[in-house]
């Protein structure tokens, strides 16, 4: 229980943040900045409970690649999607509305796909190799590489598909408004696309760490 309510936790303010920054503002420097800093932040605070997952493609990756047991799978992507839709909740109030209307903008599927696949994939490929390899065991910066890796994804193309790189997040998303119901499949099939080629590739780049 300790691991998943760390996991809600972590969960709840990344998506507080991109509440409360991203989709207020509509865009600039600061809500990349502060959702890549949350991240991170959370990601120091959290892992040594549950390995600071906060995101149901890096559980899949993390599972995949032998790191997460398949026990503690649901009870993850359970908390981190929980958390998510409180948050989104949470931040519809401090908001007041102001800035949350459904979206009637479409996504392109196509260049959607490619965007939450890539970063999804470069998110956790990080993540594997900075928080599970055994050649990293030990560092003090995996949070950091992690929490960049969101800020430079949501800065390359947050324009073109939201810039999730988090089934949790895109659910939360479609919440507050940013992303309307019938593109959520995108976002989902992105991520834990990018997820999963994420653990693959680690594990032929490095097949003997088991």
């Amino acid at each position: 229980m300790r691991k998943y309510l760390a996991e809600f936790i972590g969960t709840f303010f990344l998506v507080l943040t991109i509440g409360c920054t991203a989709v207020k503002t509509g865009g600039g420097v600061i809500p990349p900045l502060a959702i890549g800093s949350i991240l991170m932040v959370m990601i120091f605070a959290n892992g040594h409970v549950s390995g600071a997952h906060l995101n149901p493609a890096v559980t899949l990756a993390v599972w995949l690649r032998g790191r997460c047991s398949t026990a503690d799978v649901p009870g993850y992507m359970v908390a981190q999607v929980l958390g998510g839709i409180v948050a989104a909740f949470v931040a519809l109030f401090l908001i007041q509305g102001e800035a949350f209307q459904v979206s009637e903008k479409r996504l392109d599927v196509s260049r959607a796909l490619v965007a939450e696949f890539c970063f999804t994939f470069a998110l956790c490929y990080v993540v594997l190799n900075t928080a599970t390899a055994r050649g990293t065991s030990g560092n003090s910066f995996y949070g950091l590489a992690i929490g960049f890796t969101v800020l430079t994804g949501a800065f390359s193309v947050g324009a073109i598909s939201g810039g999730a790189f988090n089934p949790a997040v895109a659910i939360a998303l479609v919440i507050m408004g940013v992303t309307g119901p019938v593109d959520l499949w995108i976002l989902l099939v992105g991520t834990f696309a990018g997820g999963a080629v994420a653990a693959l590739a680690f594990k032929f780049i490095n097949p003997e760490d088991t």
